[in-house]
């Protein structure tokens, strides 16, 4: 992939400032660089050189060069969009060029042709009109600064901090929905007056008017198909979606973990080589079965075995990258296998985004026991959630209390981390609404709760968990990790589903692994979801981790953002067990972003 940033402004000092802005994400691209600059606006480019190597130069210009285009991503079907436009005059065979010509041909229209990811910004010299767009599903990650007086985007929040008109500041309203969450749930971010652009939309920004409206809104429906018709769907549109994603001029490579997505994917593909981490632990290891795949494919299999230590000592190096704080212990496994393949390669392909569409979490197959439990009164299961909410954590808990109110009201995602009680305590009495910030999601969808928690868990989870931390990991060590499962075809596919070919009582996936059972060679079809497992729960309770997150929790400064005596109690409580880890870590990692980004400059 690159990295994009650019400002609107009659700063003098324009060339300078971008250069320095778009520096600030050269492991984003660091191939090449190119910049625009006139007497409106600024624009910069680092370049990941993958199509068209010699000649992908950007920015990229339309043939009278009032268009001119910075972008970030991949357009898979460019070359039918290239027949579609023969009659311009291409100058590469980039793939980003067709989004020149096509917005010169198309408009706006331009956006519902794409099938790729993708963050991009268009400057239409005659107009004075900066259009701004991001992929469907939020893949390609795209910011905005917004004031009274200043505009400026990037592709990470890093590159505004040398921009003198860039007042960074800490936006603390969002601490008790990131402690809920483990991320950021909002389009606002954690610095104030930043925004992230919404996955499936666009913005134009004009005459000092700013306008962002949604393009693309995912839409479910079953349709009238048998099973094993569903399996033939599956399986030709995923072998078309890799395929489309294999498109590179250089070696495309694969993650690969025990489980269904990435087989499936790397049986598809069928790279030369992929990549599997490992760990002293045996039991969290999935190389075995990594192993076992790539011998029966004959693949080369990579796999590095992370350590303990440095593990810890990387925190502060993950949430730079990060930009936000997000606390998925996921994050630095994924940070060890992009540095570790990114030795090899420049691309690979990763399986996320098969469980948000295909219905792959063992949280969803709680719609068969909601169904008997919503036939209790709402006010009775109101009534006993708000009684379970007091007491200890134990098995069957946290369902009696997550399902007190409807799916609109309570749920956050399969990785839901404080209570509401909890977020008081620890934050000294601040407060959000749950409902305020899912209804945009769900509003238009039925009373179907098992498509009401996908559709949640593809804009909050899908998008600012799974596919930011792919993303900035992958980046991190310019190696751009492609996501065959995230695909516009393949989610028209999924949508249609009916919900007992993705779960019964005890299993998820049920369509898709039947699809996958075709081409994986070994039993790993059948094999049930880890979540690319860390042995975070028994490093966190060694003397090394308890004495560096005390040493975190005493500092100063961070009084004023968590109660520190509940912070340590819940260091205490995950030391014995009592509660679960991802709570401590959530407040451990915050602590350690907030000094590289506030303190530590």
């Amino acid at each position: 992939m690159c990295g994009i940033t650019g400002f609107i402004s009659k700063h003098s000092d324009k060339k300078k400032i971008i250069k320095e802005m778009t520096d600030k994400i050269i492991h984003r691209g660091p191939d090449g660089e190119g910049y625009y600059i006139d007497d409106m606006i600024a624009l910069g480019h680092r370049r990941l050189s993958i199509i068209d190597v010699a000649n992908g130069e950007e920015p990229i210009y339309s043939e009278d060069e009032n268009i001119i285009l910075i972008f970030n991503g991949e357009i898979y079907n460019y070359l039918e969009l290239k027949d579609e436009l023969s009659k311009h005059a291409f100058k590469s065979n980039c793939d980003a060029e067709v989004i020149v010509h096509g917005y010169e041909e198309w408009g706006l229209d331009l956006l519902s042709k794409l099938r790729g990811v993708f963050a991009f910004a268009l400057w239409d010299k005659k107009n004075q009109k900066l259009f701004c767009a991001r992929d469907p599903f939020g893949i390609k990650p795209f910011y905005y600064y917004h004031t009274q007086d200043t505009f400026m985007f990037a592709s990470e929040i890093k590159a505004f901090l040398p921009h003198p008109a860039f007042h960074k500041e800490f936006n603390k309203d969002l601490l008790a929905p990131y402690l809920t969450f483990s991320f950021t749930p909002t389009c606002e971010t954690f610095f104030k007056n930043v925004y992230a652009l919404d996955a499936g939309s666009y913005l134009i920004y004009q005459n000092n008017n700013l306008s962002i409206s949604k393009y693309y809104i995912p839409t479910w429906g079953e349709t009238e198909s048998t099973l094993e018709e569903d399996i033939e769907k599956i399986d030709e549109v995923m072998r078309e979606s890799v395929s489309y994603h294999m498109n590179s001029d250089v070696p495309v490579y694969t993650f690969l973990s025990s489980g269904v997505d990435s087989s499936y994917i790397t049986s598809l593909a069928k790279p030369k080589e992929a990549y599997t981490i490992s760990y002293e632990e045996e039991k969290f290891s999935e190389y075995a079965y990594a192993k076992d795949l790539c011998s029966k494919l004959n693949i080369h299999s990579n796999r590095y075995i992370i350590q303990k230590d440095e593990y810890l000592d990387i925190v502060p190096k993950i949430m730079y990258h990060l930009d936000e704080p997000l606390s998925d212990p996921a994050c630095i496994a994924l940070y060890f296998l992009a540095r570790r393949a990114s030795k090899d390669t420049k691309v690979v392909l990763s399986g996320e985004g098969s469980d948000e569409f295909f219905g792959g979490y063992n949280t969803y197959l709680e719609y068969f026991s909601l169904a008997k439990y919503k036939m209790v009164p709402k006010f009775v299961r109101k009534m006993i959630g708000n009684v379970f909410s007091l007491l200890p954590e134990f098995r069957g808990r946290n369902f009696i209390v997550r399902n007190k109110d409807v799916i609109e009201d309570s749920y956050v995602g399969v990785n839901p981390l404080f209570s509401k009680k909890e977020v008081k305590k620890l934050t000294n009495h601040q407060t959000f609404s749950v409902k305020e910030i899912l209804h945009q999601s769900i509003k238009n969808f039925s009373s179907n709760d098992l498509v009401k928690m996908q559709q949640i868990d593809i804009a909050f989870w899908l998008q600012k968990d799974i596919l930011h931390k792919a993303d900035r990991m992958s980046m991190a060590h310019s190696l751009e990790a492609r996501v065959p499962f995230v695909d516009k075809k393949v989610f028209q596919v999924a949508s249609g589903l009916p919900f007992y070919e993705k779960i019964d009582k005890t299993n998820t996936k049920i369509a898709l692994r039947l699809a996958a059972k075709k081409v994986i060679p070994n039993q790993t079809y059948q094999k049930k979801k880890l979540g690319f497992p860390v042995p975070l729960k028994e490093w966190i309770k060694t003397p090394e981790y308890i004495s560096e997150i005390k040493k975190s929790i005493h500092q100063d400064f961070v009084k004023d953002l968590f109660n520190q005596d509940y912070a340590l109690k819940l260091l205490d409580d995950t030391i014995k067990g009592k509660v679960c880890y991802k709570k401590i870590w959530a407040i451990y990692t915050f602590i350690k972003w907030y000094e590289v980004f506030f303190l530590n400059d």
